[in-house]
Order: C-alpha cells, then structure tokens, then sequence
C-alpha cells in the first residue's frame, strides 16, 4: 500500500490531520480523500453483506471536534452519492453509533473522532451490528483507496437527520430505573449528587439527558458544552489535568460522585465523595466487583500493565481470574470474546485507560454504561448505608509506578524490538532473583521479591517504542529495579535511553 493511505491506519480506526496550520502537521484528512474513505468502506460492507452499496443503510455521527462538520458532509455525501441510505446523527458518542445499527437495524455506521488527541486531529471509527471493525479491516478500506476501487455513482441515495442520542439516553436512564428498582421507580438518583466532567466533548448528555431526569443533583458539572478546541483541558480519563479538574469538581460541589469522559464517551472514570480517583487499576477493581457479583469465578481480561496488587484483589478478594493480555482496548476485547467462545466465563474486558467492555452490552467499551453500572451499584450501597468504597477495600496501591519509553533507532524497529526481548528473556533466566511472570502474552514481565515490584518491558505495536511500566511496593524500588535492567539495557546499541539514565540518575 502507497504510504499516504498506510499512514491514516491507527490501530482499528482512521486518523490524520484535518485541520490546517499546526507546524509538521500538514492537512491530509480533506473532502476528498475522507469521501473516498467513505466510498472505500461502502465496498467493504457491500462485499461483507452481499448487499450492493446502493442498498446500504448506514449512520454517521462525530463529536465535538471543530473540522467535524466538515469532514460529516465529506462522508454522507459520498455515501449518498453511491445511493445509500444514511442517517445523519450528528453530535453523538461513539458507543451510540454502534447500538444505532441494532436499534435501527442498520448495515453499519461511522463515527468521527480522534478520541482524546489534539484538537486539528480527526478520523474515522466503523462499527456493523457485529462490533467494531479490527485493524485488518481498515487496512482492506485503506487497500480499496490505495487501488481507487470504489462503488459506482448511482441515484436514489438520501440522508436522513436524526437525534439518536435523545433514544440513547432513555435506555440509559431505563437501565438505572429497572437496576436500582427503588420505590420512586421514575425518580431513582434522588437525594444523590453527581456532577460530570464532558471536557467540552460529546458527554454532557450524560448530565441533562440520563441523570437530571432521574432526580440527580447534577449542580457543580463542568465543561458540558461542545467546545471542539477543548478549552479546558484534554477529555481524557489518563490525563492529570482532567482527573484534577474533576476531583475539584466533586470536591467544590460537596458531591457524592464525580464522573468523567473522553471525547467520544468510550471510555469514563470516576471520582468518590472525598474526591480520590476511582481510574486506572482501581478503576478495574471496582468493574470487576461489579461484573462478578452475577459471575462468580469468572475471568477478567486486562491489559499487561494492570498492578500486582490488582491480581491479588480479583483472584484473592473476588474469587476470580485474573487474565493479563496486550494493551489495545480491541485486543483485550477480542480476548474475552474468544475465552467466552471456548467456555470460559468472561464477563468483562477491561483496560487500565478506561476502556470496560461488558459482556452484557455486547462487549460494547461504552464510559457512559460503565459509569451507569457504577452509579447503580452506589445508590444501591447507599440504601444500606455503604458506598462504593467497601468494593476495592482490599485493593493495595503500590507505592510507586512509571512509565518510561525506549526509542529504537534501527531500521526494522519490529525485529529489533523483537530481539531484545528474546535476549532480555534469555538475561532474566540466568539470574536467580529475576522471577519471570508465567503469563507473559506481551513483551516480559519480571518481578523482584527484594525490591517488592516488578517491571515490564514491551514492544509498540506501531511505533519504533519500547515502553517499560515499573511498580514497587517500597520507597527507591522502583529505581532500584530500573537499575538491575539497565545493566542489561547497556548492551542494546539501537535504544535511546535517556529516559531510564534520567530515572535513576546516571
């Protein structure tokens, strides 16, 4: 594939500039090239359903973004100039533009977004009534441009405006009446004060449309107007920034629950009454607790990075499994779909960014779902005079953690990378104190009883990176350990490692 269109692939979705002058960042997501995605993935879904394009139903919705409209004519005109049918939703979240093509009983659908990335930033996500589209599809899409193989113009094609997000919202709001079952059915969330932290994405929703109506004090939510510069700060749930704008947030308002988004609302966190962060590896303790109250012994399927004390907490205090895979929300989501397939009890996958995919929403990663099952479960401790708290109890934070990140400077950065952690492998095995993990599915995980930590090193699915995720529970250990891998680090000609020689201070 010629590198211009190879370039737009970013895992499972579509990204690249649409926004013009931002310095090394030329415009490449025009109208013409976006309608031509559009067209791309129309002879896709033609080929997956035997459905000629003409006949296709479809979606198309996008955040807040500035070059959002833009780029949302660029798609329902291309896709109506080939004849389909298509619903234009406008402001929407990701999740919603799955869940449309079963409510609507569509062909497939389109979401703009670059979820938490700069403001100039913009893409393309696919969804059909299957899920959404893995990486291997988006190169066929990107593979049909590169050929210039797209349908034929044909008349007949309409678009159709709609407020999908107003249904969305009712099942959100139906999903809270029917799971805290009070006796103010219409009015459940009465009494609680949750404020919500948008971003100036597409979640402010949330705060009118799901928990106002059902009697929530929603006084005190920030940034819940659409604001494609994202004045405030980065909707992102991993950012510092955001997660100490909400917890001021819960903290001013004297809420009982603070929530927050990113861009597009698949991913959330949350925040409780004391305005300590309830994200990351807490974040997963608390949507295990939940997804197993109805599976016990069941499977979580995380990411790689998630902490010894999580391990610890799932499989001791909740009496499950606990199962490490690679990051990449769709990698742990396809994960648990598959054990599901081979008889194994999954109800969740999860990622330590935020991404929760539960069995019971079609392994849907949704932020506003998982803060519904979050907010059911608090008002339904609430009545018994508990709160979420009591969940993860038993969850043990280490003391330290970082994150530190390789470049690789050779050609073939995939083989290298590759080679060193064959050699690393080979390293830890010679040396008594370096206890290697039993289920390294992504780089090597090493753990080190002195220093009561571990590290894990790991190759970038698509960068020249190598990113190392260090814990311990001990003041220094975590440097200490950095030091036993700089040792064998030092023989790797082609890493950069500045940034472990910054980290322990040679």
């Amino acid at each position: 594939m010629d590198k211009f269109w190879k370039s737009f692939k970013s895992g499972t979705d579509i990204r690249g500039v649409a926004v013009d002058g931002v310095e090394g960042e030329p415009l490449n997501l025009t109208d013409e090239v976006v309608g031509k995605m559009a067209k791309a993935f129309l002879l896709w879904l033609s080929q997956k359903t035997g459905k000629k394009p003409s006949e296709l139903k479809l979606a198309v919705g996008h955040d807040s973004r500035i070059s959002a409209d833009r780029i949302r004519s660029a798609v329902v005109s291309a896709m109506v100039e080939c004849g389909a049918n298509v619903l234009d939703c406008g402001l929407s979240s990701t999740p919603s533009m799955f869940m449309i093509t079963l409510d609507k009983q569509l062909d497939g659908s389109v979401q703009i977004t670059a979820s938490h990335h700069p403001y100039h930033r913009n893409g393309l996500k696919f969804f059909t009534p299957a899920g959404g589209l893995d990486g291997c599809d988006i190169e066929a899409i990107l593979g049909f441009c590169d050929e210039g193989s797209f349908p034929e113009a044909v008349e007949g094609g309409i678009a159709e405006p709609i407020d999908y997000m107003k249904e969305y919202a009712a099942h959100l709001r139906d999903i809270i009446c029917k799971g805290i079952n009070s006796e103010h059915y219409d009015r459940p969330l009465k009494g609680l004060h949750i404020v919500v932290d948008a971003g100036n994405g597409a979640g402010g929703f949330y705060a009118y449309d799901v928990l106002e109506p059902l009697g929530a004090d929603i006084s005190g939510s920030v940034f819940l107007e659409p604001d494609g510069m994202f004045p405030h700060h980065i909707p992102n749930p991993e950012d510092k920034e955001a997660m100490k704008s909400i917890c001021g947030a819960v903290l001013n308002s004297h809420a009982d629950l603070g929530v927050i988004f990113d861009t597009d609302v698949d991913r959330g966190g949350a925040v409780d009454n004391l305005g300590a962060e309830i994200n990351r590896n807490r974040l997963v303790a608390l949507a295990s607790a939940i997804a197993l109250e109805n599976c016990p012994g069941g499977t979580i399927v995380t990411d790689s990075t998630t902490s010894a004390g999580l391990r610890t907490f799932i499989e001791g205090s909740l009496g499950g499994v606990h199962y490490r895979y690679r990051r990449g929300y769709r990698n742990v989501i396809n994960r648990a779909v598959e054990l599901n397939a081979q008889g194994i009890d999954c109800p969740l996958a999860i990622e330590t960014s935020g991404h929760a995919a539960m069995r019971e929403n079609y392994f849907l990663d949704d932020g506003a779902y998982l803060v519904t099952m979050i907010i059911i479960k608090m008002a339904q401790l609430r009545a018994s005079g508990e709160s979420l708290a009591v969940l993860t109890a038993d969850l043990e934070d280490p003391l330290e953690e970082c994150e530190l990140r390789f470049r690789i400077t050779a050609e073939d950065f995939k083989e290298y990378g590759q080679k060193v952690l064959s050699d690393l492998e080979k390293y830890a095995e010679a040396r008594e104190d370096w206890i290697i993990a039993d289920d390294n599915r992504e780089g090597i995980r090493v753990s080190f009883e002195e220093e009561q930590g571990w590290f894990l090193l790991r190759l970038s699915v698509h960068d020249p990176i190598m990113p190392l995720n260090l814990e311990s529970m001990k003041e220094g250990g975590t440097r200490a350990i950095a030091k036993k891998l700089c040792a064998f680090l030092q023989g790797c000609g082609s890493l950069d490692l500045t940034a472990i020689e910054k980290f322990i201070g040679e």
